[in-house]
């Protein structure tokens, strides 16, 4: 046996030892045997093992399992005759007969095996291809589409064009942005992108024989070298892979069409690289021992040391992928110490014990350390996988010096003192659960305020009477009598007391002072809380001194057991902390993270840039600089249905990996095209014509259908020009008047509608308020003081508490102004305006009046007011008009059940407030109360949508696509992009999770068809903002309109407010 062939078989171990570990954790099987056969069975096919074993556990008793398992070996005589039938392919397993069961494995396994013979092609790759196929199709589907997406390419290449030197993007094949996700991951890899880029094919590639293997590997290397060369040099903002997945489904050939784990896809694409590079190794190096790049960039070695029933083993095993669980763990380390560990971890130092256990430690750890996060589990319950969303927590920086082999002895050590320190903790935490939740009964409470509260009752005035006794029901409500009014002089005297004085005569009792405002209020001579009835001064002694004391000494070891606690947290946390045991670091290089359920979802991968110094965020054709604490919120798992489910460190002391490559003659560094080898060159300069051919085309045809509607504009203008210089030839010429006289420019204020009623009300009562208190004063003189006192009426306005549906801002732009602190200069000339309106005009003392205000206008220099200043306040008044009528139209249409309608007025309401709220917490309305109904507008039309496909009806199911495509599915991003909005985000999780329920569900192949068609869409991450309709048309409106449907409105909203909901 070869060195190789001893590799691989080391390689395909560790496999099948991967495998069972997925089926134990997926099916709750402990029996290492009883996995081992549900594998064979299956032959290695995962899905169809899990099946196997449910299916046995909830028919068949534990006696009837065992001799079920023993009669499916390949070695049974049973087993054996059945195969060798040829009129037995038909097998009817409705009923219960066993015997059917086993004839149907026996086949299935005769044609897997005779399958596997003639075409070399495993169960695994064929489950691959099936999710391969199913893409294509897909991506064929979509071209056949007529009605555009939002989805599909721009028609315009200037938008799909590359910006600068912004990473390229790849486009999602059908539903492939599993692929986009690990192929990025790697080709940022710098070390496998030259490794990659430069790989030729063997020279004597055409003698070797013509097996599955050549005519997979060799194909796909040579399109994985153009997808890569044109993620280096295409001038494209994205770049289709149509063409490697293509060769991928015409590799194996299956008709199925399933989902497939993307962790078995990563797996099988290293093995296929692997054999590549392996096939040219060999060309290479006749007679020498053949290296792999691919086996040392990705592959390292551990050492399996353990007892198996009593008798102690070593054995070195290769790995790629490690895999880790991830239930039961808070963070990756955790998760690495369970996986380092199996069995009986105290079987292993002991010399006379039949107990198994082993414990791995790496020898030898890869380049590329990659982690598999195990985040499904299979419900025996419900029948089906179901994904795990529970946070697990990772380094940016992992030290593996812990895990290796040379610290082995070390390690150990510290293990033992971490376990002693863990049962320390354990005992300490239940002693402090005690104090914390004291009692017997159900309820329990702090056992330090227990005593407080005890305090206090003891504490308490005495009453003299029961509680339900004293209650006069004749009395005024709030109401008490002179008797009752009159306080104790013994308070901590027993009222039985002989002792107590008597009370005073009637005439020197204080008579009750009537206060309308607090009459209500419980009487202060009565105790807020119960009280003893009879407690003795000693008493009360006694108890408030062991009270206290007990309080302080409960209080006192709740803080010893606490400080306790976190030292010896954070004794643990440094146990590594040891420069010795920081020798091994590995830093973080891409996470590879899914969204949505087990069934479906969407993937993309967080990658650190190392020219930039920052995360990247590759989501197929999109790539957006991104940051740690983005990828912690969507990767951690615990806040949403997205986390991390595939790790990638690097070795830190090993910069080659992502280091960029210098020129051997020059000592520059290579950037784009320098990268490539010729035939690369090559290939990527012939896509960039193409694609410079396609904006050139695109541009010519624009400047032709410009100068098209140029003419076609010459030529209506020509022909409505003769049409009027006709008629106007029969027409009499019309009489000449004079234009009116317009008013000064500082008069011509935009408006949604006319006010000068609304306004000429407010200010006429203002002059004949002030021409009453001044009779005989002149109109500069009463201008001054309608002006102080309609400017004291607004600044009331201001000042006042109101509830939500009197909003005074609506009432006047000075109640605004105020409200937001605007200049002095600007408020004035804004009310000065008022009193210089031409409504005015219509008596002579108003008239005067306004004469007088606009002389006055006219005085103000420009450096007095800075009118672009003030254009701009008067805008943004304008703006928080147009915001609430936004926003009263939702609400009216949201009460009306008219959510389509709505959502676009809300929409809109949503974003001018926003930006009003960025100037000031006053400038606009509650943007939680907005955000709330934007939110349950969606919610129902969600609902809608949902009930519409549920129907089945071809119709129905159309129109409530189309309302998820155009309305609900836009508006997602508007809910994700504030990541504090946590009932946003609740609300878009609650969508997508209606919609992946129906996946588990029996439905025709049409509605899964389209099913399958819209998930991708729902369940895109990305935040970016798409272009919406036009805002709705504001219909013209006055300022009383405007305030009585806003109270209307929020009056009918007040029974159940936002933040109730």
């Amino acid at each position: 046996m070869t060195v190789e062939q001893n590799v691989l078989q080391q390689h395909s171990q560790k496999h099948q030892q991967t495998l069972l570990n997925q089926l134990r954790e997926v099916t709750g099987t402990t029996d290492t045997q009883l996995l081992q056969q549900a594998l064979q069975v299956s032959n290695g096919d995962l899905a169809e093992a899990v099946a196997f074993l449910t299916e046995k556990n909830t028919k068949v008793s534990q006696q009837e399992e065992a001799t079920y398992y023993q009669t499916a070996q390949p070695g049974n005589d049973r087993y054996i005759s059945v195969g060798s039938q040829a009129d037995t392919n038909v097998i009817d397993l409705t009923g219960d007969d066993k015997d059917d069961l086993q004839r149907a494995i026996a086949l299935s396994l005769e044609e897997s095996s005779r399958a596997f013979r003639e075409t070399g092609i495993t169960d695994e790759e064929q489950a691959i291809s099936r999710v391969l196929e199913a893409s294509i199709a897909e991506n064929k589907a979509c071209l056949k589409r007529t009605h555009v997406e939002v989805w599909s390419d721009s028609p315009n290449p200037h938008d799909r064009k590359r910006v600068d030197k912004c990473p390229v993007g790849l486009k999602n094949v059908g539903n492939t942005c599993w692929f986009s996700a690990v192929i990025q991951s790697l080709f940022n890899l710098l070390e496998f992108q030259r490794l990659v880029l430069h790989y030729s094919p063997p020279v004597c590639a055409q003698d070797l024989a013509c097996n599955q293997k050549e005519h997979r590997n060799l194909p796909f290397m040579q399109e994985l070298r153009h997808v890569f060369s044109l993620l280096v040099g295409s001038k494209r903002k994205y770049v289709d892979p149509s063409r490697a997945v293509e060769i991928l489904k015409d590799a194996f050939k299956a008709t199925d069409s399933q989902q497939q784990d993307v962790s078995e896809f990563t797996h099988k694409l290293l093995d296929w690289l692997e054999d590549a590079f392996q096939m040219k190794a060999e060309e290479e190096r006749e007679g020498e021992k053949p290296k792999n790049p691919m086996l040392e960039l990705f592959y390292g070695r551990f050492l399996a040391v353990g007892v198996h029933e009593g008798k102690r083993f070593e054995n070195t095993e290769m790995f790629g992928q490690y895999p880790l669980q991830v239930n039961g763990f808070k963070d990756l380390h955790e998760c690495l110490e369970a996986a380092m560990i199996e069995g009986e971890i105290e079987s292993l130092h002991s010399e006379n014990s039949a107990k198994s256990g082993q414990e791995h430690w790496f020898t030898e750890l890869p380049p590329v350390l990659t982690f598999e996060l195990s985040r499904f589990e299979f419900n025996q319950a419900l029948g089906r996988p179901e994904k795990i969303h529970h946070k697990l927590e990772f380094p940016s920086v992992l030290y593996m010096d812990r895990y290796m082999d040379k610290n082995r002895e070390i390690t150990r050590i510290k293990r033992e003192e971490i376990r002693r320190l863990k049962e320390h903790l354990t005992l300490l935490q239940q002693r402090l659960e005690r104090y914390l939740s004291y009692g017997s009964g159900p309820k329990r409470f702090p056992l330090a305020d227990v005593l407080q509260y005890a305090l206090e009752f003891a504490s308490s005035k005495p009453v003299c009477t029961s509680p339900v006794e004293d209650i006069d029901l004749a009395a005024p409500p709030g109401g008490t009598t002179a008797s009752q009014a009159a306080p104790s002089t013994a308070e901590h005297a027993p009222c039985s007391s002989p002792e107590a004085p008597p009370p005073p005569p009637p005439s020197q009792q204080r008579s009750v002072i009537h206060k309308p405002f607090t009459q209500s209020r419980i009487p202060p001579d009565l105790p807020m809380h119960p009280a003893p009835r009879h407690i003795t001064d000693e008493e009360l002694g006694v108890l408030e001194g062991c009270l206290q004391r007990w309080r302080s000494e409960v209080e006192q070891d709740t803080r010893d057991l606490q400080g306790s606690i976190s030292r010896i947290h954070r004794t643990i946390e440094l146990m590594y902390s040891d420069k010795s045991m920081m020798q091994v670091p590995y830093r973080l290089h891409a996470v590879l993270v899914h969204e949505g359920q087990a069934s479906a979802g969407h993937y993309w991968a967080y990658i650190h840039s190392q020219p930039q110094g920052r995360w990247m965020k590759y989501n197929d054709i999109s790539v957006t600089k991104s940051s740690w604490e983005e990828l912690v919120r969507d990767s951690f798992g615990g806040y949403r249905n997205a986390s991390a489910y595939c790790l990638m460190y690097i070795d830190e002391k090993k910069p080659f990996l992502i280091g960029e490559e210098f020129d051997k003659e020059t000592g520059q560094m290579l950037t784009g095209f320098d990268k490539l080898p010729p035939d690369l060159k090559e290939y990527v300069k012939e896509d960039n014509q193409r694609f410079g051919k396609e904006i050139e085309e695109w541009d010519a045809l624009q400047v032709k259908k410009a100068q098209q509607e140029r003419l076609a504009a010459a030529e209506a203008l020509a022909a409505a020009e003769a049409t009027a210089s006709q008629a106007a030839a029969k027409e009499p010429a019309p009489t000449v008047t004079a234009a009116p006289p317009r008013d000064p420019e500082y008069m011509e204020q935009p408006s949604p509608a006319d006010d000068s009623k609304h306004l000429k009300e407010d200010t006429e009562r203002a002059i004949a308020k002030a021409a009453a208190e001044h009779e005989d004063r002149g109109p500069e003189e009463l201008l001054q003081a309608a002006f102080t006192m309609e400017y004291a009426r607004l600044l009331r306005f201001a000042q006042e508490d109101t509830p939500p549906e009197t909003d005074h801002r609506l009432q006047h732009v000075i109640v605004y102004l105020i409200q937001n602190h605007a200049p002095k200069s600007i408020l004035e000339r804004t009310l000065l305006e008022q009193f210089a309106h031409r409504s005015l005009g219509f008596d002579q003392r108003c008239k005067s009046i306004m004469e007088v205000a606009r002389a006055k206008l006219e005085l103000i220099k420009p450096e007095e007011v800075n009118m672009e200043e003030y254009e701009i306040w008067h805008q943004d008044y304008r703006n928080f008009q147009e915001t609430t009528f936004y926003l009263l139209t939702g609400l009216e249409l949201f009460q009306k059940r008219s959510y389509a309608e709505t959502l676009m007025y809300l929409i809109y309401a949503h974003q001018y407030n926003k930006e009003l709220l960025l100037k000031g917490s006053y400038r606009g309305h509650s943007e939680e109360l907005i955000a709330h109904y934007r939110r349950q507008c969606l919610l129902k039309l969600n609902e809608h949508a949902a009930s519409l496909f549920e129907s089945g009806e071809e119709q129905d199911v159309v129109n409530g696509l189309n309302i998820m495509n155009e309305l609900v599915v836009p508006c997602l991003p508007l809910l994700l992009v504030d990541e504090m909005e946590e009932k946003d985000i609740v609300a878009v999780e609650d969508m997508r999770n209606r919609w992946c329920s129906y996946l588990g569900q029996e439905m025709e192949a049409r509605l899964q068809e389209k099913l399958t068609d819209f998930l991708p869409k729902l369940l895109d991450c990305s935040t970016e903002i798409r272009s919406f309709r036009d805002p709705p048309k504001l219909p013209s409106y006055c300022t009383l309109e405007l305030c009585e449907r806003f109270s209307r409105v929020v009056c009918s909203l007040s029974r159940s407010p936002a933040d109730r909901r």
